[in-house]
């Protein structure tokens, strides 16, 4: 397998995939209560936490996901995505919904969803700071702007370690190819639970309520006291969503 793993406990299975400015660290609270009555699956995407990205890799995110859990038999799936994880779980249960039983999306983009200006002009800020190379002054900017007011000082320190590394890597690889692969929501039959935070950035909320318009079985959640990572916002509550 190409990408880095971990399979923990027994019981039915529940994959948790990370956000793209985070690696699969960001589940820690969680798995170590899912792990009593599941078999929980986490993983690094390519360029995040243990798995490297090589200088002009051609591949596909969904496509790994997809392989890791053929390879390990994986099946009636619970998925549950952050952000970008939540883009990539999309993708795969667009292409096999039969693998999935339940889906919970948390503050994640899909497809024909424009940007807000308030995210572009962040990501613009990001960009200029690494072409700088002020990898460190793209760090903080993460932890300002992509962490709810909840979050308490390890929490932040947790999103800062990981989105250092990710850094690390990906700009070590230089231009990658990822492909995507299409969000058709009215092909997903599994139950969807759409999660948003009130302090997160309106493209998500937007993603979300497309989505629940055009999935066949969608429940929608506004979180008033949540930014965009609520898992590391919240852990307590944010694992009762989960469940």
């Amino acid at each position: 397998m190409t990408i880095a793993y971990a399979v923990t406990g027994q019981g039915p299975d529940l994959l948790l995939v990370h956000a793209g400015v985070a690696d699969s660290r960001m589940w820690a609270r969680q798995v170590a209560e899912l792990k009593a009555d599941h078999r929980v699956i986490t993983l690094d995407l390519r360029g995040y936490g243990e798995t490297t990205l090589e200088p002009g890799a051609k591949y596909s995110d969904a496509g790994d996901l997809l392989a890791l859990l053929e390879e390990l038999g994986a099946r009636d799936v619970i998925a549950v995505g952050a952000s970008y994880g939540g883009y990539v779980v999309q993708q795969v249960a667009s292409r096999r919904p039969e693998l999935f039983s339940r889906l919970v999306l948390i503050c994640a983009p899909t497809d024909n969803v424009q940007p807000d200006d308030e995210v572009r002009a962040v990501w613009a800020e990001e960009n200029a700071l690494l072409e700088a190379g002020d990898v460190d002054g793209a760090t903080e900017l993460t932890v300002r702007r992509w962490i709810g007011p909840e979050a308490d000082d390890e929490a932040r320190e947790l999103l800062r370690v990981m989105q250092k590394r990710a850094y690390d890597v990906q700009l070590a690889a230089g231009d990658v190819d990822n492909e995507e692969w299409p969000v058709e929501p009215e092909k997903i039959s599994a139950p969807v639970r759409l999660i948003t935070g009130a302090h997160d950035f309106a493209f998500f909320t937007d993603s979300a309520d497309y989505l629940a318009e055009r999935l066949p079985a969608a429940e929608r959640i506004d979180l008033p006291w949540a930014g965009h990572l609520p898992t590391l916002e919240r852990p307590s509550e944010a694992l009762s969503l989960i469940r």
